[in-house]
């Protein structure tokens, strides 16, 4: 039996995609922190964990690094659950672009390069991490992410968690020719819609300007989109709520992510402000 229960969050996934200053802000939010520890020796440090009135959070870093030990990750976080502890598994990740200009940017080798290139080292590290980003709980693209934004984001994960058991919404606005957003829970594609981008005053603005929303709003198709998209969501969180979920992402995206995903990500903030969640909004492509 469990002497003291914990919760666990792992933080893993590819190498210059924030796994640091995750661990950072983790440790800012009192957990306690221990990065590259040996997936084997993760079950003797909770025996202590346990033993300790004052540590109730534990983050664990785990990558490459840990070599042949990451194999053994998948069973000892069964035996952390069958313990009893509340385990979360993490995944950030980035494309292989952004990671290549923040390895130049900091001169460092990438910890699978092997004497190739960076690029080489990053489709290495995929692969060997291929199984265990399968396994993670939540997924995090931080390729548009500021180092600011990552850490909003790992707060509202972590912050609020055991304090209130309310349900978070991420609404995110992005645009389809940079890809999905890793961790969406729904993707509506709202492409159907005449495009501002050409519309030659509104091209260089963005969703956040009067003009663009003014256009998109004017449509009566937008208008039902909103109504649609309102009553299902009105209906729905009160079940994920039910069901105990605690985040639920939703994605909005247009072709660029500049203009009609941004403007109906917006207006849902809006209309979901009076429900018995927390909202929070990132219009991810916005600045491309």
């Amino acid at each position: 039996m469990t002497k003291h229960p914990l919760q666990v969050a792992v933080i893993t996934g590819l190498s210059g995609s924030g796994k640091s200053t995750a661990i950072h802000v983790l440790e800012d939010l009192g957990f306690y922190c221990i990065d590259n520890l040996p997936a084997v020796l993760i079950p003797r440090f909770l025996d202590l964990c346990e033993d300790s009135d004052e540590v109730t959070r534990v983050a664990l870093g785990v990558d490459t690094r840990g070599r042949s030990f990451l194999d053994d990750l998948p069973g000892v976080l069964d035996e952390i659950r069958s313990r009893g502890h509340r385990a979360q598994v993490v995944y950030l990740e980035a494309s292989d672009d952004a990671l290549v200009r923040r390895f130049s940017e900091t001169r460092r080798p990438h910890p699978m390069a092997q004497g190739s290139d960076v690029a080489a080292g990053i489709r290495r590290e995929r692969d060997r991490l291929a199984s265990l980003r399968e396994q993670a709980d939540r997924i995090l693209d931080t390729t548009a992410f500021t180092s600011q934004e990552l850490r909003e984001e790992l707060r509202g994960i972590f912050g609020r968690d055991g304090v209130d058991g309310g349900l978070r919404v991420n609404l995110v606005s992005f645009g389809f020719k940079f890809g999905l957003p890793a961790d969406a829970d729904l993707v509506w594609d709202v492409r159907f819609l005449p495009n501002p981008f050409y519309v030659g005053d509104l091209r260089p603005l963005t969703g956040l300007d009067a003009p663009v929303a003014e256009f998109v709003l004017g449509q009566a198709e937008a208008r039902r989109f909103l109504d649609l998209a309102g009553e299902f969501l009105a209906f729905s969180l009160p079940l994920y709520r039910r069901e105990g979920k605690s985040y639920l992402t939703v994605a909005v995206g247009c072709t660029g992510g500049r203009h009609r995903s941004v403007v109906l990500v917006e207006r849902l903030h809006g209309m979901l402000s009076g429900e018995k969640a927390e909202i929070v909004v990132r219009h991810r492509d916005i600045r491309r």
